[in-house]
């Protein structure tokens, strides 16, 4: 559903600037499709701006950084930005392909457990294309799941988080998994260990995720960004009871989607902050990948000693 959507207004946004070139500039085709890469670079150029615009007027205090580290940080987002939305997102089957679920023979030496990657809000299982790959490579056996529809409840991806769960347990013969969620990935986590139990579930790590909600959700579409609004009802209730498994939150204390950034923090959490990262670069990000990959072996090793 995703990729259609973004497929078509992308189809939409070209074709706009292509007729705004050629009819009102005379351009050549040559020009006009110079212009419209121009125009689809240019707008997410500004989406990103403004994201930063916002995040330094509502930002939590944050170590500060130097000029060529906030540019740098400027520019990976914007990359990862592009990336995302208008290379990888809308043609999602043919980066990502089937998930590889090995089952574990009777009588085989114990694996690693499965890590389960839950995607953010306005996203789709291939927000892990880079992540996944890096996962595998390190001898994990990964998972994805793409939560539809885009702006439904956070409520109505309990159901299909489940089910994915039980597959994956089902395929693997395993008998409990990681999840990882980036952004509304972890509220949905949180959400299912909070309806479902902990009996199938290791360790919850987050990145990125708004667990006391941000500003941002207020020019957000659908239920679940109203649900990732400050102070919501949905967010009080799901704070009540406490995490019922040891979680683990990655965050940076300069993303730009969740203002103030303080809110990313979750009590009673164990916490790893990497400065310098904005909301979907972390997706992306080596440092990231590196403290995920440690919270996966801590958890992996504590099930071990517990057979």
């Amino acid at each position: 559903m995703l990729a259609r959507a973004l497929c078509l207004s992308l189809l939409l946004e070209v074709t706009l600037y292509v007729a705004v070139a050629t009819l009102a500039f005379d351009a050549s085709p040559a020009r006009a499709a110079v212009a419209a890469l121009a125009g689809v670079l240019g707008l997410r150029a500004v989406l990103v701006a403004t994201s930063y615009a916002c995040a330094f007027a509502w930002h939590s205090p944050a170590p500060r950084l130097r000029a060529t580290q906030a540019l740098r940080m400027v520019l990976a987002e914007y990359a990862a930005f592009v990336v995302s939305f208008v290379i990888i997102f809308p043609v999602e089957r043919c980066w990502m392909g089937a998930d590889r679920l090995p089952r574990v023979a009777g009588g085989a030496a114990r694996r690693r457990l499965p890590v389960l990657l839950v995607h953010g809000y306005g996203c789709s299982r291939g927000a892990w294309w880079w992540l996944r790959r890096r996962l595998e490579a390190a001898g994990w056996t990964v998972a994805t799941i793409s939560l539809e529809p885009v702006c439904a409840s956070i409520d109505d991806y309990v159901e299909p988080l489940a089910r994915r769960i039980d597959a994956v347990l089902a395929q693997t013969g395993a008998d409990r998994l990681l999840l990882v969620g980036h952004s509304m990935g972890g509220l949905a986590a949180r959400r299912y260990l909070q309806r479902c139990g902990s009996a199938r579930v290791a360790r919850l790590v987050t990145l990125g995720t708004p667990h006391q909600g941000s500003r941002l959700a207020h020019i957000g579409a659908g239920e679940n960004a109203r649900q990732m609004r400050p102070h919501s009802d949905w967010l009080r209730a799901l704070a009540n009871p406490a995490p019922l498994l040891d979680t683990v939150v990655i965050y940076s204390p300069h993303d730009n989607f969740v203002m103030p950034q303080a809110n990313l923090e979750l009590p009673g959490a164990t916490a790893r902050a990497i400065d310098g990262l904005g909301h979907l670069a972390m997706l992306f990000s080596p440092r990231v990948a590196i403290a995920l990959l440690a919270a996966l072996a801590a958890a992996d090793g504590a099930a071990d000693s517990r057979r």
